[in-house]
């Protein structure tokens, strides 16, 4: 039997591509999508849409019953790829914006994860993947939000990671650094609606940095690579025997996580002001 796999925020991007190829790689693939257009392109390529909303504790049961149904309760793999930003200051970002981002990229997860466990262990086998970030061990102005619901989720899986290491179930960290994706034009919105940046002491910054960096055309990005480089990471994570408990995709990942551990604090900081 092909092997299975459910995979969270396949919309676009990331996910997009990591359903479409693990499909093409003969995995049983279910991916949750918002958008029908893509759903009906994931469905012609194989692929079973899945309608999972990650802030909704109820969604996400009913969108996994919906795949076990169809699975013999079974599930080989997770890949937990579903997030969102809210760009803005610290100080200029509410609380209930600090809030909705970590009902998706923290407690959604959470909620999915918890619920996937007992079925990889009753099966005796599992693979766990939590999709991070570089922004998952360094942070970066305009990006507090994001920062601290991947800082908080490398937090919850390191944890989980020894917890499962009496059990079959393998857990993993796939730490992205720059990747083609929609996550900038999709944070608009939510920048929108909760930063009132007019009004911040910092409007001058937001108008020389952020404002262009959200709505002029994106520059090159000598650095960034195409969501297959990902994907490509995602199948060795998936596939090895014993998976490394952390996998970085992209050349400032890897960077980074060496600044991290040789800079003083002081210097790395005055490394990541310059970004």
């Amino acid at each position: 039997m092909a092997r299975s796999i459910l995979i969270t925020g396949c919309s676009s991007g990331i996910g997009l591509d990591a359903a479409m190829t693990l499909s093409l790689r003969g995995w049983r693939v279910f991916a949750t999508c918002r958008d029908d257009d893509t759903s009906t392109r994931l469905a012609a390529s194989g692929v079973t849409p899945v309608n999972m909303e990650m802030s909704d504790a109820d969604s996400i049961a009913r969108g996994l019953s919906d795949v076990l149904s169809q699975t013999d309760g079974t599930l080989d793999a997770l890949y937990s790829n579903a997030a969102f930003a809210c760009p803005g200051a610290v100080e200029d970002l509410p609380t209930d914006a600090l809030r909705a981002v970590f009902e998706t990229n923290v407690f959604g997860l959470h909620e999915l994860t918890r619920r996937v466990i007992p079925v990889m262990r009753a099966q005796g086998h599992g693979r766990i993947v939590q999709c991070s970030s570089v922004l998952g061990y360094v942070p970066m102005r305009w990006r507090g939000a994001y920062v601290a619901s991947k800082f908080a989720l490398e937090g919850l899986t390191d944890t989980l990671r020894l917890e499962m290491r009496d059990t079959p179930i393998k857990v993993v960290t796939l730490q992205p650094g720059p990747i083609a994706s929609r996550i900038r034009a999709n944070s608009i919105p939510h920048f929108e609606r909760w930063i009132d940046w007019k009004a911040s002491p910092r409007r001058a910054q937001y108008e020389a940095t952020l404002l262009k960096r959200l709505y002029d055309p994106p520059g090159t990005d000598r650095f960034q690579l195409p969501a297959s480089a990902a994907t490509r990471t995602l199948i060795r994570a998936l596939e090895a025997e014993n998976p490394r408990p952390y996998y970085r995709v992209t050349t400032p990942a890897r960077l980074m996580a060496f600044a991290r551990r040789i800079l003083p604090s002081r210097a790395l900081d005055a490394l990541l002001a310059r970004g």
